[in-house]
């Protein structure tokens, strides 16, 4: 792991701030993508079905963390989720998502074949987010548009934390 702290970097925060920090930040966050972007919160599964195509293997070399459990008399395999890229199609028909609105969740995932170091790790906790498009909004402006709003909320974020 090559973690590398910056010569003479001190925290403003204690470990207690920080984490006090990091929820106000995700729940401001979230809070203000949904509604900018019109997304409904949803749960994330931890760990999905092996060999169902669902547990995006990323790059392709990843190797998921699995693990057996029985199931009507027999051994089944589960997967950690890597990605939900797949997942989140799956579940914007499953819950019947009209055009012009999407789902978000805060992904806890583990990847073992990460590389560590100062912006990655083994455990992930990331939001991720899928909205239902027309075919008619498929295009660049619609998508700097949706940039737009992204960049606001991360703006608005910002203000946020300058305050403090």
């Amino acid at each position: 792991m090559e973690l590398q702290v910056p010569k003479g970097y001190k925290s403003s925060l204690d470990l207690l701030e920080t984490q006090k920090a990091i929820k106000i930040i995700k729940d401001f966050f979230q809070y203000r993508l949904s509604e900018t972007l019109n997304l409904t919160r949803v749960s994330a599964p931890l760990f999905v079905r092996a060999n169902t195509g669902i547990n995006d293997n990323l790059n392709g070399i990843e190797k998921p963390v699995g693990f057996e459990f029985l199931e009507d008399g027999s051994m089944s395999r589960l997967e950690i989720v890597q990605s939900l890229a797949k997942w989140k199609r799956i579940a914007l028909k499953n819950y019947e998502i009209p055009v012009g609105e999407g789902i978000y969740t805060d992904m806890n995932a583990i990847r073992p074949s990460e590389v560590c170091d100062n912006t990655h790790s083994l455990y992930v906790d990331q939001w991720d987010w899928e909205k239902v498009i027309s075919k008619e909004d498929r295009n660049v402006r619609e998508g700097l548009e949706e940039d737009r709003k992204m960049r606001e909320s991360l703006e608005l974020l910002r203000d946020l934390l300058n305050g403090f």
